[in-house]
């Protein structure tokens, strides 16, 4: 194994949980930070996963409310709309030189991120998993894969490498990606159809694809569109394959949110798609008056 390393999991939901136990069992020292009540929890029983791909185990972690002392990297696993208020969680001047991961999804946390810790700390990561916290602690991960691409136009190379490889050692399938906006576009360039398509009208992914496919391909026509014009590369073919190869009952994380009554990240997902074609004059009609539509229901 790697030298253990010190790790703290801002938001040790779904993704931060799932990482959190898998870094744990590995000899890692795992902090979870996170409300009292969750982090009183996570002492006591720590985090028990269920999952295809890593079997069925409890991994213990440390936990509490706030970063006291240095770690080695930081691990941002919070949902856009709780984002400002777990940064609390997270003094800079604590942090130091520790890295900072955001597992987010959308396009604009890095500069918000960057505004208030080391620029060159701040490495952004894509996550393509399927995991859910059913209660606090406890973790059904449901896809038979966790594949995380590491960027960070300004980080140390050495570093983001080095965390890879940790990842790996886990059990994830990481990667350095080499271009940070590409990695994030990427990601949106297939959330983001995915997302406001199955939310707007409330139904699985294989419904969406077969009964509403003229939208999903002028979603993802105009997803693609965007990401060329801010320097990422995409393939709408490729995109199109991608879904129509998904199991027909898959359901985005916006619309499980919607479902729960919880709040959606329709901003930094639709929003932001919106501000970045409106930057570059890139024409979305169909996911303009999608996100017109979810926010006139009341998202």
């Amino acid at each position: 194994m790697t030298h253990p390393l010190s790790v703290a999991v801002l938001g040790p939901g779904g993704t931060g949980g799932l990482l959190a136990a898998l870094l744990s069992r590995s000899g890692h020292r795992v902090l979870c930070l996170a409300g009292a009540e969750t982090a009183e929890k996570l002492r006591r029983d720590g985090i028990t996963v269920r999952s295809p791909q890593f079997g069925a185990f409890t991994a213990a972690v440390d936990a509490d409310t706030e970063l006291c002392a240095p770690v080695d990297v930081c691990l941002v696993t919070v949902k856009h709309t709780a984002l400002d208020a777990a940064l609390t969680r997270v003094p800079p001047a604590v942090l130091g030189d520790a890295l900072l991961v955001p597992l987010l999804n959308g396009v604009e946390h890095p500069a918000t991120l960057r505004g208030r810790y080391r620029p060159d700390r701040v490495a952004p990561a894509v996550i393509r998993v399927e995991s859910t916290r059913v209660a606090p602690g406890v973790i059904e991960h449901g896809s038979p894969f966790t594949e995380i691409d590491l960027a960070g136009d300004t980080v140390p190379r050495a570093r983001l490498e080095a965390l890879a490889a940790l990842l790996t050692e886990c059990g994830t399938t990481a990667a350095v990606a080499g271009d940070e906006s590409a990695a994030l576009w990427a990601k949106m360039a297939f959330l983001a159809p995915f997302a406001l398509l199955t939310t707007r009208y409330g139904v699985p992914l294989g419904t969406a694809r077969t009964r509403h496919r003229a939208e999903l391909e002028a979603l993802v026509a105009e997803t693609a569109a965007v990401g060329r014009a801010c320097g990422a590369p995409a393939d709408p073919v490729r995109a199109l394959a991608r879904y129509d190869a998904f199991p027909p009952a898959a359901k985005s994380s916006m619309q499980r949110d919607a479902e729960a009554g919880r709040p959606l990240e329709l901003d930094a997902i639709g929003g932001a798609l919106l501000r970045a074609a409106e930057r570059h004059g890139v024409p979305v009609p169909v996911a303009r008056r999608l996100v017109r539509e979810l926010r006139e229901a009341g998202y």
